[in-house]
């Protein structure tokens, strides 16, 4: 099959997703298919058969998120939409585009939505689906009633008329999270009024809205679905801090473990929780559920993400390898059953 795999974008997580890109390209390479990588900011003047045939170079990540107006400023042409030059007329030469986007700009429904109107198939959840997991908050407004346990929440737009206010009242400890962003950007754990003041400053600067959490003590465990079934769970025990973005992203800054040591009681509730998630979303294909798992062994769901990490350190492949499912068998799983749902 003749395929693009998408990647890039202009978002913070700019960095991570062309690392994932290229992986999932070498990937589907050795497994037969004319992969193609695109930048979707970028965007590309080659033609399908030149980016076919060109070397795939695995770049590091570094430990810091990009400077998005320097990406934004380095593109060539005019226009502010998403799509770089010819990214479409590519997409439309194609059997599949498989998405290895994270972030705003590829994991919030509304690429899924663009490539649905123009009959593109592509890999992963439909653009309702994603845009809900996409939004912490209405993720949690959807699960909460369904049972699903969550650390506490408010949601606020964070401005220099409410910061005050906000410090004063929070309670402590919590996490301050941007509600619509991934690989832990922007993300604080705040013990005191100082460190809250200063999380929340850092809230008002991104300029989005901001989730106040109710911060739970305990183990790092996440679970990822594939086709509709659970995958064992993982434990990330980070060397310093918590599973931040550097953390997530530089080889050695954290020890994974799968399957996670917990019981089997927990490791059951953690899989039935995960997909009661992804069924309650309209998920599909595949995913990644974030707990927080106390030492009572209460686990508490925080997010799912749509289109999780590909990277050499992320976690879906090392769950699927722990049940005899390799990198490059995983990337074509999810290319068939993307087109499957599709009806392609």
């Amino acid at each position: 099959m003749k395929i693009i795999v998408l990647a890039g974008g202009l978002s913070p997580e700019r960095n991570v997703s062309l690392s994932s890109g290229t992986k999932v390209c070498r990937a589907l390479r050795a497994r037969g298919h004319e992969a193609a990588l695109v930048d979707l900011w970028m965007g590309t003047e080659q033609s399908l058969e030149e980016l076919v045939a060109a070397p795939l170079e695995l770049s590091a990540i570094s430990r810091e998120a990009p400077d998005l107006e320097q990406v934004k400023a380095s593109r060539q042409g005019k226009g502010d939409g998403q799509f770089g030059p010819h990214v479409l007329e590519l997409c439309k030469q194609v059997d599949a585009v498989f998405l290895a986007l994270h972030g705003a700009c590829g994991e919030d429904g509304r690429l899924q939505a663009a490539l649905d109107l123009l009959g593109i198939p592509y890999t992963g959840s439909g653009y309702l689906g994603s845009a809900i997991a996409m939004d912490k908050d209405v993720t949690k407004r959807v699960v909460a009633p369904l049972g699903v346990r969550t650390p506490k929440w408010t949601v606020h737009r964070v401005t220099e008329d409410n910061l005050q206010a906000l410090t004063e009242s929070t309670e402590l400890p919590c996490v301050v999270k941007p509600v619509d962003s991934g690989s832990s950007i922007g993300v604080s754990i705040a013990h005191t009024r100082e460190e809250l003041r200063t999380a929340l400053d850092q809230a008002a600067q991104l300029g989005g809205r901001t989730v106040l959490e109710q911060y739970i003590a305990g183990r790092e465990i996440q679970v990822g679905v594939l086709e509709d079934q659970a995958l064992p769970s993982i434990e990330i025990i980070p060397k310093v801090g918590f599973y931040d973005y550097a953390n997530k992203y530089q080889p050695g800054a954290a020890e994974d473990i799968c399957p996670a040591p917990i019981s089997e009681k927990c490791e059951r509730e953690l899989r039935e929780i995960t997909l009661k998630v992804f069924r309650a979303l309209g998920l599909a294909v595949y995913s990644r559920a974030d707990f927080i798992v106390t030492e009572e062994e209460v686990p508490y769901f925080l997010e799912i993400n749509t289109l999780p990490g590909m990277t050499p350190t992320s976690l879906v492949p090392q769950e699927a390898a722990v049940v005899g499912i390799g990198y490059e068998e995983l990337c074509e799983r999810i290319l068939m059953a993307s087109l499957a749902i599709r009806g392609k």
